[in-house]
């Protein structure tokens, strides 16, 4: 935009510029034409009363002037400049007229004089040079003038194309800092009224979003009161069973529910952009022992590959947890008792994990991905789960059949390095 705006100033002046320089340089070589003829016939007219007096003394009038000076007598006989009679000079002579004619060596201009006998005619020839003397100068002057007016529009254009770029690309940056989930951006206004306008709109909009997002995080926590009655409920009827291991079984899924719930509080009233890394194989065998414990009571058989030393990736514990729940527990609630699984976490080329989850059963159907997509009555929100926490870190998820039959669910997580001054 501050280019066409500086291009259609450079055009418009140029047109301006032309309209008016071009007569003015045709003006300028007209005056100077005018002004070499009227030197001349003023030289001419201060012969015109010496025809008569004598040829000598017409003879020492026509010399030392200051353009060439021919005086033809009725008798035949030039004096001054030496030259043949010309046809303007016989027309002159025969009509008894003054005039000027264009030759090729510049403008010639007769005088015809009536004196006794005949008629005197005095002719001079002014040089195309004395024409257009001062012209060239002068047009340069006009351009330098123009190429000058060019330049400050240029400049003056650039100037104002920037007072109104400038705002705009403010306002382009605080809607990306506002896709980055960075709320507080606001635009200050600035430039024309329109720009400011819209600047007031975005800072409405963006302030409308943080309180809509505001009330909806603060609806999220409530639900640790909603939860608190019917967990304690649940704990009570835990204490009140007569099996020591089922009454803790009960009270660690109940325990587990609370730390759930406060996980996704926390999620909600987490400020965007702020990201957070965790040991993905902590994260990864504290879970995997929690679902061996379900899967000796159905009798799944758990096949784990993890390694035996840390491995940070760019995803808060929580999250990881959630998606590796949702996988693992999709496993549980699609595929039959006895259906083995497996769990493998390896460290991804680069930096970061990838993680795979796989199993023994009938497999995803081809629009398992899409969320809310179930065949099985179920939400159909467990691989979208899975699939936004590994985004949210920088990775990605990937669904697939299992070389051998089954389901395989590939997360790749992205390493600490990724994270925003890692």
């Amino acid at each position: 935009m501050r280019r066409r705006l500086t291009l259609l100033v450079a055009a418009t002046t140029c047109l301006i510029l032309i309209a008016f320089l071009a007569p003015l340089a045709l003006l300028v070589r007209q005056v100077a034409e005018d002004r070499a003829i009227s030197r001349a016939n003023g030289v001419l007219q201060t012969i015109v009363p010496l025809v008569g007096t004598g040829a000598d003394e017409l003879s020492l009038a026509v010399q030392g002037q200051p353009v060439p000076v021919s005086v033809f007598t009725p008798d035949g006989e030039v004096l001054g400049q030496a030259a043949a009679p010309t046809p303007a000079v016989r027309l002159a002579a025969a009509k008894g007229e003054s005039f000027a004619v264009a030759t090729g060596a510049g403008r010639e201009i007769v005088v015809p004089v009536v004196s006794g006998p005949g008629t005197y005619v005095i002719r001079t020839v002014v040089p195309a040079a004395e024409l257009s003397r001062g012209v060239t100068r002068s047009w340069l002057v006009l351009a330098g003038l123009g190429l000058a007016l060019v330049l400050l529009g240029l400049v003056v254009a650039d100037r104002l194309a920037r007072t109104l770029v400038a705002p705009i690309a403010d306002l382009s940056a605080v809607s990306h800092r506002l896709a980055r989930a960075e709320l507080s951006a606001r635009a200050a206004p600035a430039g024309p009224p329109e720009v400011r306008e819209v600047a007031a709109a975005l800072n409405h909009l963006a302030g409308r979003i943080q309180h809509l997002l505001h009330e909806e995080r603060e609806q999220v926590a409530d639900l640790s009161h909603r939860l608190r009655t019917p967990l304690t409920a649940l704990r009570l009827e835990a204490e009140s069973l007569r099996d020591p291991e089922e009454a803790a079984r009960v009270a660690a899924a109940a325990d587990g529910i609370q730390r759930a719930v406060t996980a996704v509080i926390e999620q909600a009233r987490r400020r965007g952009g702020e990201r957070q890394a965790c040991d993905a194989a902590a994260v990864v065998a504290d879970r995997v022992a929690f679902w061996s414990v379900l899967a000796e009571d159905t009798d799944r058989e758990v096949r784990r590959e993890l390694p035996s030393g840390p491995l940070p990736v760019a995803i808060p514990a929580d999250e990881l947890a959630a998606a590796l729940d949702a996988l693992l527990g999709n496993v549980f609630a699609h595929t039959p008792d006895g259906t083995a699984f497996g769990v493998s976490l390896s460290p991804r080329p680069g930096g970061g994990a990838v993680l795979t989850v796989s199993d023994d059963g009938p497999g995803f159907p081809a629009d398992a991905l899409r969320r809310g997509s179930s065949g099985s009555g179920s939400t159909g929100l467990g691989l979208d789960i899975a699939r936004r926490a590994a985004e949210s870190g920088g990775g990605s998820l990937r669904a697939e059949p299992a070389p051998g039959g089954g389901a395989l669910v590939r997360i790749e997580l992205a390493g600490v390095n990724a994270l925003p001054g890692g």
